[in-house]
């Protein structure tokens, strides 16, 4: 459902707009249009029905608080558009009328529509993917070798870099777009089963009418009808719920190293943006709010599409009714979380200094790791962990750099130079893989796009 205050917010415009009461609307009557031209072209009915059938699908043509009163009685949005598309019909081609809907049921319709929605729905989704891993990459190779902090348990932990924290983004990323289009032959399929899957009232011209409404459809046609196997509808539920867990988990990250104590990584500023009603001085993560927000709700939206899966017979009650509003919520939760990573990413401020400089809090002790390996290539890893374990005990006593036990400590001093001591403590040279690890997400990413 739009909402004026907070649309703007959470939800893509572009998305909102495709999931609008129009465009459900379009959707069926799509489908009428493409139904009426398919049993035209297969001889069922008169080909002068089509013009008069085709003129009357336009959604702006209806009432849509009359349709809105009439759904609340007839139990689905197809009943009464199907009616009223039917009387416009008749006012100007009694004869026309009298093949709307021929051979379809309510259900074929809204599904069908729903599906010509979730085109132009994955359309947006393709686009705003590709546009996020393209920032992501970028962003990666700039900061492959700039060293933060890792985090283990909110803890500081050994250093990684920037640009791999964003090269996990990004391949999760790629994943999703690799996963979007291996689901669109299934997701984009024709639903056109009847009043309860076998296409009786068409006849033998159920099986040709298929085809033929599937290739004006420009969708997939089905090994059969999917009215109550909903597996198609809740494979794209639930790649969307990792898409916004994705997004959610960027934002988690974004918003602790905005923190006051860490100050690391902000989002872009502007005018107004992440401002306090009191506070003069705050600059809130708003645009995380947003991925956390949709990463939080989607799993719920997610949980639902799979709780209406356990459909009765041929059409279900109640089930069924579950999904309407639950994915093209799903899709606009996603959209808006994909605007704001695509307004923080581009335009992230990095304090590459205060990233040093809270490497430096433990005074060394995060490194301490780097010289117990470089330890116990010379003495024995029991005897090496020992032996630093029992230093970092001492800088921490005595508040000293850890640099200054080892240097002063004779069992060390024996085993490694002052200038082994200096570099590895310098977290520079200890980031591992860390940029082979971009390269190979800016990679996976460059030979997908292609």
């Amino acid at each position: 459902m739009s909402n004026q205050l907070f649309d703007a917010y959470f939800t893509a415009p572009a998305m909102r707009a495709i999931f609008c009461d129009a465009g459900r609307v379009q959707g069926m009557l799509d489908f009428e249009a493409a139904l009426a031209r398919a049993e035209a072209r297969v001889g069922l009915i008169p080909t002068e029905a089509v013009a008069p059938i085709e003129a009357s699908c336009k959604a702006e043509l209806y009432d849509y608080p009359a349709l809105a009163q009439a759904i609340a009685t007839a139990g689905n949005s197809a009943i009464p558009l199907v009616k009223a598309l039917g009387k416009r019909i008749a006012a100007t081609d009694p004869e026309a009328e009298r093949y709307v809907h021929l051979g379809a049921t309510s259900q074929d319709a809204m599904d069908s529509g729903l599906v010509l929605q979730l085109r132009a729905a994955i359309g947006l989704l393709e686009s705003d993917l590709a546009k996020l891993a393209g920032a992501l990459a970028a962003q990666a190779e700039r900061h492959i070798d700039t060293p933060l902090a890792g985090r283990t348990w909110l803890q500081q932990a050994t250093p990684v870099t920037l640009g791999m924290k964003l090269a996990g983004v990004l391949g999760a990323v790629t994943r999703h777009r690799q996963r979007l289009s291996e689901l669109k032959p299934r997701l984009l399929s024709l639903q056109f089963g009847g009043a309860s899957g076998s296409l009786a009232a068409l006849g033998e011209a159920g099986w040709s009418v298929s085809g033929a409404l599937a290739q004006e459809l420009e969708l997939t046609l089905p090994e059969q009808p999917w009215h109550t196997q909903r597996d198609r509808l809740v494979e794209f539920a639930s790649l969307l719920g990792m898409i916004a867990g994705s997004l959610g988990k960027l934002g988690r990250d974004l918003s602790l190293l905005m923190q006051t104590e860490a100050g690391e990584v902000f989002e872009p500023s502007a005018p107004g943006k992440g401002g306090s009603s009191t506070m003069p001085h705050k600059r809130n993560p708003v645009s995380a709010a947003v991925l956390i927000g949709a990463a939080t709700r989607a799993p719920g939206l997610v949980a639902t599409m799979f709780s209406a899966m356990p459909q009765e017979h041929e059409r279900s009650l109640g089930l069924w009714h579950a999904e309407w509003d639950t994915l093209p919520e799903l899709c606009c939760l996603v959209s808006g979380a994909l605007q704001q990573a695509l307004l923080v990413v581009p335009g992230l401020e990095v304090d590459a200094a205060r990233m040093r400089a809270n490497l430096e809090l433990t005074q060394g002790l995060v490194l301490a790791e780097a010289v117990s390996i470089a330890l116990a290539q010379k003495i024995g890893r029991d005897a090496a962990h020992h032996l630093i374990e029992q230093c970092c005990k001492q800088a921490v006593r005595e508040g000293v750099h850890l640099r200054a036990v080892l240097g002063a400590n004779a069992e060390v001093s024996a085993q490694l130079s002052a200038a082994e001591l200096d570099r590895l403590l310098d977290a520079a040279h200890y980031l591992g893989q860390a940029r082979r690890w971009v390269e190979r997400a800016v990679a996976e990413h460059t030979q997908f796009s292609r």
